[in-house]
């Protein structure tokens, strides 16, 4: 029983050093890792003595100060898409300490997203935690995963201020605190488009996160529930029923691929009362899957309107609660509203004081550099080419995202080998070849167990391109490899296997 003592002698003693800690908050204070306002504890401790004077809450900022000789310099990623996830990967943490900001702890695997929504996949499938895609983040002493969002940058001083993501005002106030950096990653993303409407924030469901895929099926399930409730009038339950997408690219295309399939397999069956009234419209202002081969593209459009899928084109001029109008006046009633028109600079990104593309996203060079500033580097959705570079902005895809990770990871480790992991301390270094992007193709997904596969380098090039059911196996076994980590791998293929043999899950959660 030797080792049953030790355990307890253990626990006793972190007991009592952790109880020392807080009852000494010069201790806290003074760590070496978190310090209060970076070495900067008199002046907010004369501020925080003045709130208490003025009847105010004081304000306290903590953060990780800057590292010291003998310390590993320290990478901050902001963000937690496919571009800071492939940078923490493939960072060599011998050399680096790697601290990730973001509002959310998981990678989602956006491609498998719309099969969430109608129970095709479950959410957990497409969810990879940081701490799986870099372990380093919760083993090593000085890598950190944060809940926050970075409120301000301070790129003189080497250091950006956060503050601590919180669920509604009954639990903690947010936190406030600063992390300094060696390198800084901007790697967060963009935010969907809305083109200024109105309405679009306060009554459509966006989809590009795992809540906005379950917001989509909780709606969708609960609109089939109440239209079967007696005494609804035959309007209410039309528009109940009636699932209008808006925007006609590869996302609002495979929703309305998997919502099809959905509605002819399973609500067919499990709701026979509302089968016949049920509907999807989709709504897009220009031509639907514009990337894509002609021949593809109508192909597309044919297996569409044979899963019942209208197609409308208009542009949309206001959002109601219960309907939205199109610029020729027409009102389109809907119980469910995706929105789904691509993607634009977020209010963060368009807050920093940097040099921006033409798209309003953060410039950069062929390095993915920030010129205008030392050791900050922007990769994914937030970045584009400066027009200085004389190259054309990249489109918003998750393979370019992956690749400029890639090629920004390998790129530190070699500049952390040659001794320029530190601050200011790679600026006369060559950083050898300039990153360079080629296309590897698209793939869309339509229902019926058909898919639309274009391997062309560009519209205008030549390629393979083919859809059908081959193509929809090709994108099956494509996103199956694709897949983070081994263990999602599995859930995936369980899923997909669930579900051929029993139907989708419809309980509402």
């Amino acid at each position: 029983m030797f080792w049953i003592k030790n355990l307890v002698r253990i626990s006793q003693t972190t007991s009592s050093s952790v109880g020392n800690v807080f009852r000494n908050p010069e201790s806290y204070t003074l760590s070496s890792r978190f310090c209060t306002a970076l070495q900067k504890q008199p002046e907010i401790e004369t501020v925080q003595a003045k709130d208490v004077v003025n009847g105010l809450e004081p304000q306290r900022y903590d953060g990780l100060a800057p590292t010291k000789e003998g310390e590993k310099p320290r990478v901050l990623v902001l963000g937690s898409g496919w571009a800071g996830c492939r940078l923490m990967k493939g960072i060599d943490t011998s050399i680096y300490d790697v601290v990730c900001v973001s509002p959310r702890n998981h990678m989602v695997f956006t491609p498998l997203l719309a099969s969430t929504c109608v129970g095709t996949l479950e959410f957990r499938s497409v969810a990879e935690p940081i701490s799986r895609i870099q372990p380093a983040i919760s083993r090593e002493p000085g890598s950190y995963y944060f809940l926050a969002n970075c409120s301000k940058l301070d790129a003189d001083n080497h250091e950006v201020h956060c503050e601590t993501v919180t669920e509604g005002s009954s639990t903690l106030k947010p936190w406030k605190f600063k992390i300094a950096y060696d390198k800084l990653v901007l790697a967060c993303g963009a935010e969907a488009s809305t083109f200024g409407i109105n309405g679009v924030l306060e009554n459509a469901i966006f989809l590009r996160e795992v809540h906005h895929a379950q917001e989509i099926r909780r709606k969708l399930l609960l609109n089939l529930m109440l239209s079967e409730v007696p005494g609804i009038s035959e309007d209410e339950k039309k528009r109940l029923l009636h699932c209008v997408v808006v925007g006609g690219g590869p996302t609002g295309v495979e929703f309305s691929g998997e919502l099809s399939d959905f509605i002819m397999k399973d609500v067919r069956q499990r709701y026979a009362h509302v089968k016949d009234d049920i509907r999807v419209t989709l709504i897009e202002a220009r031509d639907i899957l514009s990337s894509f081969d002609d021949r593809l593209r109508q192909y597309a459009i044919k297996q569409l309107n044979k899963s019942g899928v209208k197609l409308v084109r208009g542009i949309v001029k206001e959002v109601k609660p219960q309907k939205l109008i199109l610029d020729d006046g027409t009102e389109v009633p809907y119980g469910l509203l995706v929105w789904s028109t691509g993607v634009g600079p977020s209010s963060f990104v368009r807050s920093l004081d940097f040099p921006k593309d033409p798209g309003g996203r953060i410039g950069i060079d062929e390095w993915m550099r920030v010129p205008s500033v030392q050791d900050v580097f922007a990769i994914g959705d937030c970045s584009g080419y400066l027009e200085s570079t004389g190259k054309s902005t990249l489109p918003a895809l998750a393979q370019v995202a992956e690749r400029e990770g890639k090629y920004l990871a390998n790129l530190f480790n070699v500049m952390g080998k040659a001794g320029g992991g530190r601050a200011n301390s790679a600026k006369e270094m060559e950083l050898g070849e300039p990153f360079v992007y080629k296309h590897l193709g698209s793939m869309a997904t339509i229902g019926r167990y058909k898919a639309l596969v274009d391997l062309r380098e560009s519209k205008e090039g030549k390629g393979i391109s083919m859809a059908g059911f081959v193509s929809w196996f090709i994108w099956r076994s494509a996103y199956l490899t694709r897949v983070v980590s081994w263990r999602n791998r599995f859930y995936v293929a369980i899923n997909w296997l669930t579900t051929f043999v029993f139907g989708r899950d419809i309980s509402r959660i």
